[in-house]
């Protein structure tokens, strides 16, 4: 029997705009585009390392976390493992500006969103999320 892929924990920000556009960023040395967020550090929870993590990527604070959920999916850029992924609809305090490990941002629509490169779990399931009504 084969064994598991290693996993890692991470959380992610599906953050849209007042147009319904899906803000997606893109790490140096990389291709695939994916939500700002990153991995959680030990005894961090899953909101307060979204929110270390959109700060130093993004250079701006969560004004709000809705948490959607947490989801599975291999990792875009490493290959092997898979992530366990704890989803937030976070509104932002400012405009994003790409900072930290961040090489590009790029605001797209969910149907001009598939004509890019996109990590697993961008494409599997934050699109699906994406222009959903808040709770």
């Amino acid at each position: 029997m084969p064994a598991a892929a290693p996993s890692l924990h991470i959380a992610a920000a599906l953050i849209e705009d007042e147009t319904g556009r899906l803000l997606l960023v893109r790490k140096h040395d990389t291709t695939a585009f994916m939500q700002a967020g990153g991995k959680i550090e030990p005894r961090e929870s899953p909101a307060d390392a979204l929110s270390r993590e959109v700060f130093e990527e993004l250079g701006c604070r969560p004004r709000r976390l809705e948490f959607l959920g947490e989801f599975t999916a291999p990792a875009a850029n490493e290959p092997g493992h898979q992530l366990s992924a704890h989803l937030f609809r976070v509104e932002l305090d400012g405009p994003p500006r790409a900072a930290a490990e961040i090489a590009e941002l790029r605001w797209a629509t969910p149907d001009t969103a598939l004509t890019l490169p996109l990590a697993p779990l961008t494409r599997d399931v934050v699109l699906p999320r994406a222009g959903a009504p808040a709770a």
